[in-house]
């Protein structure tokens, strides 16, 4: 079976039940990136028609090392809904999700649209309106996060979630590739990284993204918000947890989980 609709199916009714499904390059064959491309477009059409309107993308597979692991050169990317923003000081409810976890980004708010095959990080940042702090929660449909390329990007690279920060803090005179993270899980310190470990500026991320959805035929517009790819290793999360991400000069995120 490679029907994008049908595909999607089977993603959109693993995320309804709660429940994790086998990798569909396992379970019905494998497929190429394009058609994966197609089913992330179902499953995002589905939402849509939920009445969750589409309100900005996210990347993924943005660090090198990340990339090597899956034997490609170059990121994946997915698209942001209504219902997946989570306000700042309300808690994340759990029990939305099937395996969820949370990985600390830098966002990009954009304050003009952008478009176009040969956009660069410079036009990223001059369209950016603010740069907030951010986590990204990840919900993988596949059983214990087993999955590959194709998979991934058809299950709308793992989105779930996003939390953006209350701090908005425009990117002017700011060097984003030297924005230190500081990212805690009740109370524990996970990990530190800089703005670089994101296809070494995060802007060159957002740029790549832009660049891609041209091929396609599609852009970004002002008003959306952009994760522009995880700066550490994700974490589970359960009810009780705690997950705090402080940005040099950006400000912190901190997620209560319920």
């Amino acid at each position: 079976m490679s029907d994008p609709a049908a595909l999607a199916a089977l993603l959109v009714d693993a995320a309804a039940k709660r429940a994790g499904i086998e990798a569909l390059t396992t379970a019905v064959g494998p497929f190429d990136a394009e058609t994966a491309y197609q089913v992330q477009d179902a499953v995002v059409a589905d939402r849509v028609a939920r009445g969750a309107g589409i309100v900005g993308a996210k990347l993924g597979l943005t660090a090198v090392a990340k990339q090597r692991q899956m034997n490609v050169d170059e990121p994946l990317y997915g698209w942001l809904t209504g219902d997946m923003a989570v306000d700042v000081g309300q808690p994340l409810r759990c029990d939305r999700f099937i395996q969820p976890r949370c990985e600390p980004e830098i966002a990009f708010v954009l304050g003009a649209d952008l478009a176009g095959p040969h956009v660069t990080a410079s036009a990223v940042l001059a369209a950016t309106e603010a740069v907030c702090p951010a986590v990204d929660v990840l919900d993988s449909r596949f059983a214990g996060y087993s999955f590959t390329l194709p998979d991934v990007i058809a299950d709308n690279a793992s989105g779930a979630g996003f939390v953006v920060g209350g701090q908005a803090t425009d990117p002017a005179g700011l060097d984003l590739r030297l924005t230190g993270i500081v990212f805690e899980k009740n109370g524990e310190l996970v990990a530190t990284a800089a703005g670089a470990a994101v296809l070494g500026h995060p802007a060159a991320s957002v740029a790549w993204l832009v660049r891609s959805l041209a091929r396609r035929g599609r852009g970004l517009t002002a008003g959306q918000v952009v994760l522009s790819g995880a700066l550490t290793e994700a974490v589970p999360v359960a009810p009780g947890d705690v997950i705090v991400a402080r940005f040099d000069r950006l400000g912190t995120v901190e997620v209560a989980c319920r």
